[in-house]
């Protein structure tokens, strides 16, 4: 064969193009991975929207904004017990107050006594 080079640059093309659409496909797969993620955050919004009254909302923004591990907690388990059906009506201060203190993890107090 004597078109070595030819053989050495059509490989090299080749292997720019496979480049490339491996690039287009990770692309593709992290944008709808991302639109799968901004419907879902959508939907649970809904559900916050139509099952907390305006107080119990802002009570639970406050504790996001403080504790964002425990906020998304406690909108996972409001979402859930909206879709299982057992909420009835709409979740005001109080009742988010209470489900506040079920949900709150028991805080460890140190009790030292000196000698």
């Amino acid at each position: 064969m004597s078109g070595s080079p030819d053989d050495e640059r059509l490989e090299e093309l080749r292997q720019k193009k496979m480049e490339q659409l491996q690039d287009r496909a990770e692309s593709q797969g992290d944008g709808s991975q991302e639109a799968a993620k901004q419907q879902a955050e959508a939907q649970k919004k809904a559900v916050l929207r139509q099952h907390l009254t305006d107080d119990a909302r802002k009570r639970l923004n406050t504790v996001k904004m403080s504790k964002p591990q425990f906020g998304e907690q406690v909108e996972r388990q409001v979402v859930s017990l909206a879709r299982s059906g057992r909420i009835q009506g709409k979740i005001d201060d109080d009742k988010m107050k209470q489900l506040l203190k079920e949900l709150k993890p028991d805080s460890k107090s140190f009790d030292i006594q000196r000698r």
